[in-house]
């Protein structure tokens, strides 16, 4: 690896050729990603409102809907507007009262459910039914375009509405999160470092690692918008290292080596490739864990981030080499002298009083449990956007105007006897929190002959082998009283017509809760099996693996029972991938801490000289890691009015300190404390004698 470290060093100016020419194709690659906004849309295949939604597609041409809320404009202007919305590309039907019957026909010969349901005093509601699904480009751009022909005066409502300003609020953030997260690691690496401009080749070593990746992305097809934002941010902040690694390595090697510094730079390189890979396989062991996710989210966070951190660290021994080299000079002549001389102290006071750690551990590690495990979690897309956003305002008024929040849908068989229908539509309409169900027997009543009925209504309600029926909830999605709503109502329907299906925004979001609760549990496990082998192989340890996996998971605990003290609910992706992502990213700073303990052990150190030591070779690397972690996520969690990524972002960097603070505090207490353990299970320790100074 020298040889080919020193090739790199001597290639210098071609590797920046090349590196710079392959920035083009990964541009083109980023701009022919797509990006998904929707996160329904991950759930498995293998779900029955998943196959409901094809079926609607398919049959009746219809994939999403909006629900527009009307004020003060008469039934002609209505059927104006209704004509305007129509002629938009991909609303494929229209509905309000004046398409169910004709305008002649007076309105209170309309059942009184469905009468009250679609008009409230001077507000009508026209619901728009769009011929893709609810996350696709197609459908998002007609919404934009009903906003547009409706005006200020019209609200338009619907889950396509909250995924198209899910997009408008994401394109508008995404570059500031960059920029925020460069500012600040750029500040903390100044204080760091000994150089004035060396942080500008790590960022800039480091954002080509991300422009590559991003890039590489377009071989996915799409990924999501959570991926999307949080790539950039994690990749600097998870792969910073690696770059402080190979210049602490530079440094050294110029010094043995004063006379060749292309030789200093090839050990160099070999040294980080060596040390950067064996600690990148944690990282990654911490994201592919997520690809074991039922929801397909996981896979897509979980391979962009692997896939990211493996650029990572081929950029951080080619293209970063090669850019200290060329600016070798301008780097020795802008040197200062370190902001942080020496931590010789602290680490000291640390360590003669590690029992107070140790007392502290035991103190918050159960209520740090209990609260993890009690943090509420809200799987209602919504809510993560801000209040003052147009779909939220149009959710609002919907629910203030026409009592309502969400819409069910039944699909059930064509062929199904017509006393059955109807006395499932009665059934269904009983139900707690119903509030009307349109079908084709529910809209024609008593009063109005079937023959009445528009071919429009016909075509949208019943289709070549299936019949829909609209229910309309007053329920918000995601809550227990909508779950409780569907379980009834699935009962229900099944019971007239056992391959009818009950579909929706809202049935997805119990299935969604269902799958990633599931999901959570697994992915968890998993992720901290992973890592508790590569440990264990890594120290060839029996109880090293047990210590350190301890000391990250009660951070990970400390860190997600805070918003339970604080009384605020957390969005669930936030809730999956916080653990796996901070159990990853954050174990090398115990195993920094550890195979410097190990090393002083075996060199004949007694344990609370072996770990003092350690305490004070690493934990200025740690705390330049952790600090460079935190900044990186803080500004984005602080910035972002999505709640799905600032909560993220909130966590990852309260995460960061709080394993820091863990790894520096907790894990040199737990070395003295079980360090006769440690060396009579660890190969290669049998002559060492157990315990040592403990004073």
């Amino acid at each position: 690896m020298t040889r080919i470290g020193e090739w790199i060093a001597r290639s210098r100016v071609l590797i920046l050729l090349v590196g710079a020419l392959l920035i083009i194709p990964s541009v083109i690659g980023f701009i022919k990603t797509r990006v998904n906004y929707d996160l329904l849309s991950y759930l498995p295949n293998t779900l029955e409102t998943i196959a409901g939604q094809d079926i609607m597609v398919d049959e009746f041409g219809m994939g999403a809907f909006t629900m527009i809320v009307i004020e003060g404009m008469d039934d002609r202007d209505i059927g104006d507007l209704e004509d305007k919305i129509a002629a938009v590309d991909h609303v494929e039907k229209t509905l309000w009262h004046g398409s169910l019957v004709d305008l002649s026909v007076p309105l209170d010969m309309l059942p009184k459910r469905i009468r009250d349901g679609l008009v409230r005093g001077d507000s009508k509601l026209l619901i728009a039914f769009l011929d893709d699904t609810t996350s696709s480009d197609k459908s998002m751009d007609a919404v934009r375009e009903i906003r547009k022909i409706v005006g200020e005066k019209c609200f338009v409502s619907g889950m396509t509405g909250i995924v198209a300003d899910i997009a408008d609020l994401c394109l508008k953030e995404l570059p500031v999160y960059v920029v925020i997260a460069a500012i600040l690691s750029f500040l903390i690496l100044e204080i760091t470092t000994e150089s004035f401009i060396v942080p500008i080749f790590f960022l800039m070593s480091i954002g080509i690692s991300i422009l590559y990746n991003l890039g590489s992305n377009v071989f996915l097809g799409e990924i999501s918008y959570v991926t999307q934002a949080l790539t950039a941010v994690m990749q600097l902040a998870v792969t910073m290292d690696y770059s402080i690694f190979l210049l602490e390595s530079y440094e050294a090697s110029k010094k043995q080596m004063p006379d060749d510094r292309y030789k200093a730079m090839g050990n160099a390189i070999s040294n980080t490739f060596v040390s950067v890979l064996s600690s990148s396989i944690t990282t990654v062991a911490g994201f592919m864990a997520l690809c074991v996710m039922t929801f397909a989210l996981g896979r897509d966070i979980g391979i962009v981030m692997s896939k990211g951190v493996l650029i990572g660290v081929a950029t951080c021994v080619t293209i970063l080499p090669s850019m200290i080299l060329v600016f070798d000079k301008a780097i020795e002549k802008t040197k200062h002298k370190p902001l942080i001389k020496s931590l010789e102290k602290p680490s000291a006071f640390i360590i003669k009083h590690y029992k107070a750690s140790l007392i502290v551990f035991l103190i918050l590690a159960l209520p740090a449990l209990y609260g993890s495990n009690h943090t509420g979690v809200y799987y209602n897309i919504a809510q993560s956007l801000p209040k003052t956003i147009l779909s939220n305002i149009a959710n609002d008024k919907l629910e203030e105007t026409f009592d309502m929040n969400c819409m069910h849908i039944i699909m059930m068989d064509k062929d199904l006897d017509t006393r059955e229908k109807s006395a499932m539509i009665e059934e269904v309409q009983e139900v707690d929190g119903v509030k009307w169900a349109l079908g084709l027997r529910s809209v024609v009543g008593p009063l109005i002959p079937e023959n009445m009925l528009s071919d429009k209504v016909r075509s949208m309600l019943q289709g070549d082998t299936h019949e829909l029926a609209f229910i309309c909830s007053e329920y918000v999605s995601a809550t227990d009283e909508v779950n409780a709503q569907l379980a009834k109502i699935n009962q229900i329907v099944k019971a007239h017509d056992p391959t009818a299906m009950v579909i929706g925004e809202a049935p997805m979001m119990k299935d969604l809760q269902d799958t990633t609760d599931v999901d959570l549990k697994r992915v968890n496990i998993l992720s901290v099996a992973a890592i508790f082998v590569i440990i264990l192989f890594t120290f060839k340890s029996i109880s090293l693996p047990v210590i350190l996996v301890l000391v990250i998971e009660f951070a990970i605990n400390v860190n997600m029972a805070v918003p339970y003290y604080q009384g605020i609910e957390l969005p669930f992706v936030a809730s999956i991938v916080i653990g796996t992502i901070q159990l990853g990213a954050t174990v090398d700073y115990a195993i920094l801490m550890t195979n410097h303990y190990l090393t002083r052990r075996l060199s004949g150190c007694d344990k609370r000289e072996a770990v003092g030591k350690a305490h004070k070779a690493s934990m200025l690397s740690i705390i330049t890691s952790g600090f460079s972690f935190f900044v990186a996520t803080f500004g984005v969690s602080a910035y972002s009015q999505v709640d799905m990524i600032g909560s993220i972002c909130t966590l990852l960097s309260r995460g960061a300190l709080v394993s820091m603070i863990a790894v520096i505090f907790i894990l040199p207490a737990m070395l003295l404390l079980f360090d006769g353990i440690i060396i009579h299970t660890t190969l290669g320790f049998g002559k060492i004698k157990a315990g040592g100074n403990n004073k």
